[in-house]
Order: C-alpha cells, then structure tokens, then sequence
C-alpha cells in the first residue's frame, strides 16, 4: 500500500510540474502574441517581448515578495530614480523590503531598442499594495532600461514619475 501511494503521489508530482512549464509556456505566448499585436513586423519586437517580460517579472517579484529575486534582475551598478532622488540598488532592496505590491496594470507600453541587447522599455502602471505597514494606491509613468549582461537580463536604470 505505502509502494502505491508512493507511485500516486510521484505521478501527482511529475503531472503538476508539467502543467506549470505548460502554464508557463502559454502565458509567454500570450505576452508573444500581445507584443506582436502592439508592434507587428517591427524590428526589434523579440527584444522588446524580452525587456517587457522581464519588467512584469520584476514587478510579480514585488507582488510576491520576493525581494531576492528582484534583486538578482537588478545590476550592481543600477540607478533608480523617484521623488526621492537617485539610488543605489542597495538602498531599493532596503527600500522594498517593507513593500508589497497587491495588484498592477500596466498600459501604453513603448520601446526603443538602444542596442542589440538592450532596450527602453517606458509605461504607465496603476498599482496597489502596502508599504511599511499602509496600504497605498499610486498611478506612475517608469521607464526603465534593460541589458543582457552574459546571458543574464538586468535592469541597469529606473525611473518612477508620479502621475497628475
């Protein structure tokens, strides 16, 4: 009996892994096909599915709190700009450990390619969460910029502007 149960719950264990790659795969086609839509036959479309992809990992890192990985898609050498004036990545990943996104949408997205692996992704999100301890509702223009640094994307710059 423990032999059976043993195999049910390895089987268990393989399909739900394979239905999340599955889940996987679809949601980047869907961001594939959405790209495509904004910007069909532009060159650069490829590189702009990747540095938009990256972004929206970025921010499901915040939505999770998974403050380590949004640091490993953030350079050493980055600067982010708010309000506040530039920082370094240190003082981000100190900043965003008391903050929690809830929710996020991102709209009017645009890009420039600088280089062949680089590019400028600029948008406006409305976003909701909590930060040290109070929940908090803003709408802010970004844009940021990411680079593929030996087979690693990182986001190099980010600036965050307060919505009228």
């Amino acid at each position: 009996m423990k032999t059976a149960s043993a195999v049910i719950v390895t089987v268990l264990a393989i399909a739900a892994a394979f239905l999340w790659q599955q889940h996987k795969s679809f949601a980047m086609a869907a961001e594939s096909a959405r790209v495509q839509a904004q910007a069909p036959g532009v060159p650069g479309s490829a590189l702009k599915l990747q540095v938009v992809s990256k972004e929206r990992e970025g921010l499901e890192d915040l939505k999770r709190g998974e403050v380590q990985r949004f640091g490993d898609l953030t350079a050493d050498d980055a600067v982010f700009v708010d309000a506040q004036g530039p920082a370094t990545k240190a003082q981000v990943l100190q900043n965003v450990a008391g903050f929690r996104l809830t929710d996020y949408v991102m709209s009017d997205v645009r890009f420039v390619r600088i280089a062949p692996n680089t590019g400028l992704i600029s948008y406006a999100v409305t976003e909701k969460g909590i930060s040290h301890g109070k929940d908090f509702a803003a709408h802010v223009y970004v844009s940021s910029i990411w680079t593929e640094r030996g087979n690693k994307w990182m986001c190099l710059f980010s600036q965050e502007t307060a919505a009228r």
